[in-house]
């Protein structure tokens, strides 16, 4: 009976020990870099609404996060519900017209215009026209922006 509780002991003690090693720090992503993004190389994935090319996303020497893709909408189809988004945001309509809603105000934004949407806003983008609409979208996180 003694060994036994000698070894629950033992167990208990190590347990905590054990449970306070230090976990490795993870590497910190790779800085972005000076960079060309050709059309060609950015490959469309399809999504319920229309594709969506990656063009970039990581921390730069002043953002903490700068991230960029390429939206296809199709006629009729919504980026997704409204929903808020801390940080700052720019949306370039390449082909096709955007319909801005921020705060529960819409804009059209024709092929060529730039949409900002300002951090806290409340915000999404709808396609009220014939043919898809592509846009660029840009947006970064800063040390003043905020976490959650």
């Amino acid at each position: 009976m003694k060994r036994l509780s000698l070894l629950l002991l033992s167990l208990c003690l190590a347990a905590p020990v054990h449970a306070q090693e230090p976990v490795p720090a993870a590497k910190p992503p790779e800085k972005l870099t000076s960079n060309v993004y050709g059309w060609d190389q950015l490959k469309p994935e399809p999504t319920k609404t229309g594709s969506r090319r990656a063009v970039l996303d990581g921390p730069t020497a002043t953002l903490d996060k700068l991230h960029c893709h390429v939206s296809t909408l199709n006629p009729g189809e919504q980026s997704g519900e409204p929903r808020l988004h801390l940080q700052e945001e720019i949306i370039i309509v390449k082909e096709g017209t955007v319909e801005a809603v921020s705060d529960g105000v819409a804009r059209t934004a024709p092929a060529g215009s730039v949409i900002f949407f300002a951090a806290h806003s409340v915000t999404c983008l709808r396609n009220p026209g014939p043919t898809p609409a592509t846009y660029t979208v840009v947006y970064y996180y800063t040390p003043l922006t905020p976490k959650s």
